[in-house]
C-alpha cells in the first residue's frame, strides 16, 4: 500500500504535468509524422469494437477473488506472496488510455509497415496489455516476458479467452530470459517490469541493441517515484534518444535522427474509456 508522501509525490507531479501539457493536440510538434501521430491518431477517440471484449476480461479479473503464489522480481516483493487476482488487478494492471494508446499507435505504424511488427512487453501481469498490443494487428509478433508462472497463467487465459494465439509468453526471471529472446529487429516495446531507476536503465539498454530508427519504446510509471523519474531523465538524455513524449503515466522514447531533440508533455483523450471500465 502507498504511504502518504508516495501519494502526494504523485499527486504534485500530475498537478505539475497537467500545466505544462499544453500541446496535446500537436501544437509546437515540428516532425509532421509525429505532429499527425498525436492529431489524428493519440487524439482519436474513437472506439474500436475490440475493446469491449478486453474490458470486459479486466472486469473479471477485477472481481475475482481467487489467490495465488506471486513470485515477485520487482518492486512489489514486500507484499504477501499470497494474492488475490483481485489485488493484483486493481494494483498492477496498465491503465486503459495507456493500452487503448498502445493499440492506436500499432493500428496506424502497422498500416505503413512493410513486415510485420515485433512488439516485446516487458512485465506482462495479467495479459490486458498484452490483448491490446496483440489485437491491433493480428499478423504482428508480440513477445511479452513476466517472472510469474501464476500469472502467467491467468494471462494465458485472457489471451485465450480472447482467441489471440500469437503472443509468446516467455516465463522467468527477465533478467534472465530477455537477452535470448528479444527479436533482432524490434519495433515496438512497453517497460512495465521493475520500477527501479538501474533496472529501467539496464533493460532499456538491452533493448537498444536491437532497434532501429523507427522504433518505439514505452516506459511505465515514469512519475511513480523520485528514482523512475530520475530514471526518465537519463534516458532523455542518452544519445540515440531524440524526441520523447511524457503522458504521466508512461514515456516514450523515439529514435529517429530526422526528429529534433525535444520533449513533449501530453494529454491523453479518456472520453472513449469510461463506457467500457463501468
Amino acid at each position: 500500500m502507498c504511504d502518504l508522501s508516495s501519494i502526494l509525490f504523485r499527486l504534485l507531479r500530475y498537478c505539475k504535468h497537467r500545466l505544462l501539457a499544453y500541446n496535446s493536440k500537436g501544437e509546437g510538434i515540428h516532425s509532421p509524422y509525429l505532429f499527425y501521430l498525436v492529431r489524428m491518431v493519440t487524439c482519436d477517440e474513437n472506439a474500436y469494437y475490440v475493446w469491449h471484449d478486453i474490458e470486459r476480461r479486466r472486469a473479471l479479473l477485477l472481481q475475482d477473488e481467487t489467490h495465488i503464489h506471486v513470485k515477485d522480481f520487482g518492486t512489489g516483493n514486500t507484499r504477501p506472496a499470497d494474492r488475490s487476482v483481485h489485488e493484483i488487478a486493481s494494483s498492477s494492471l496498465e491503465r486503459t488510455e495507456i493500452a487503448q494508446l498502445f493499440f492506436r499507435w500499432i493500428v496506424f505504424i502497422s498500416r505503413n509497415a512493410e513486415r510485420p511488427m515485433e512488439i516485446v512487453e516487458l512485465g506482462t501481469s495479467l495479459g490486458i496489455t498484452t490483448a491490446y498490443l496483440a489485437t491491433a494487428n493480428t499478423a504482428n509478433r508480440v513477445t511479452t516476458f513476466e517472472g510469474c508462472p501464476a500469472i502467467g497463467k491467468i494471462a494465458e487465459g485472457t489471451w485465450q479467452a480472447l482467441d489471440l494465439h500469437h503472443i509468446q509468453l516467455v516465463k522467468g526471471n527477465i533478467d534472465d530470459t530477455l537477452s535470448e529472446h528479444l527479436p533482432k529487429q524490434l519495433d515496438f516495446a512497453f517497460v512495465d517490469a521493475n520500477h527501479t531507476q538501474e533496472a529501467t536503465l539496464r533493460y532499456v539498454e538491452m533493448l537498444l541493441t536491437h532497434i532501429h530508427e523507427k522504433t518505439i519504446i514505452f516506459i511505465d510509471d515514469i512519475h511513480y517515484s523520485k528514482e523512475m523519474e530520475q530514471a526518465w531523465e537519463i534516458l532523455k538524455c542518452y544519445p540515440q534518444v531524440t524526441t520523447t513524449m511524457d503522458f504521466f503515466h508512461a514515456g516514450a522514447l523515439f529514435f529517429d535522427p530526422h526528429y529534433l531533440k525535444k520533449h513533449y508533455c501530453l494529454h491523453i483523450p479518456t472520453k472513449h474509456t469510461s463506457h467500457f471500465a463501468r
